[in-house]
């Protein structure tokens, strides 16, 4: 049962605020994912991610939007690490990550259990062959449900720009799944052992 909001001048409940935050831990992952295209890097993003923010937490605004502050950070997190592949690992305590639930297979409500179950192996290809921008912008979207206005201030971007990247995102998907599913369509007429199968 989600916590009351707490007014925005409240101090902040340090305890309550790590839990707040690790209840987020599977949808930043799942973003996380959709930005790096790889689980080991997903994870460590992630790790990433939770570290900057306890170590900010002084600077989070009790009864303000968590999920957004989070998810700034993570964008944040990932342009720095691309920016600095030399960097030195965060050398922090992170037992608290650890031991949050890994229940990233196991949706929690029917419409991530919908969501997941449509996520099929075409559309999940085709959003990582989307360009990184529209990639984060789409997912953050229709994935995360983030209105446009929070996804300008989480990447930093103009809000005429997130709904040029997510309209031209969108239309790369569409074309793409159609393409894909011309060329089910094509080998399935070729028979024999041409014919791809859906996953």
């Amino acid at each position: 049962m989600p916590r009351q909001r707490q007014p925005p001048d409240a101090p902040l409940d340090r305890a309550a605020f790590e839990q707040d935050a690790l209840a987020l831990v599977d949808r930043l992952y799942a973003a996380a994912l959709r930005l790096t295209r790889n689980e080991a890097d997903a994870q460590d993003l992630v790790q990433d991610t939770y570290v900057r923010a306890f170590r900010s937490a002084g600077q989070f605004e009790a009864g303000t939007n968590l999920r957004g502050w989070m998810f700034t950070i993570l964008h944040n997190t990932f342009l720095n690490e691309r920016r600095d592949r030399g960097r030195s690992p965060v050398d922090a305590d992170s037992e608290l990550v650890e031991q949050a639930p890994d229940d990233r297979h196991a949706a929690s409500n029917p419409e991530e259990l919908l969501l997941r179950e449509t996520m099929d192996a075409d559309l999940k290809a085709a959003l990582d062959g989307l360009p990184a921008a529209y990639r984060e912008a789409v997912w953050l979207r229709d994935v995360e449900q983030f209105s446009y206005e929070e996804i300008a201030a989480i990447v930093g971007v103009p809000i005429g720009t997130v709904m040029s990247r997510i309209s031209r995102g969108r239309r790369a998907l569409y074309e793409d799944l159609v393409a894909r599913s011309g060329e089910y369509a094509r080998r399935a007429g070729t028979g024999g052992g041409g014919r791809l199968r859906r996953v």
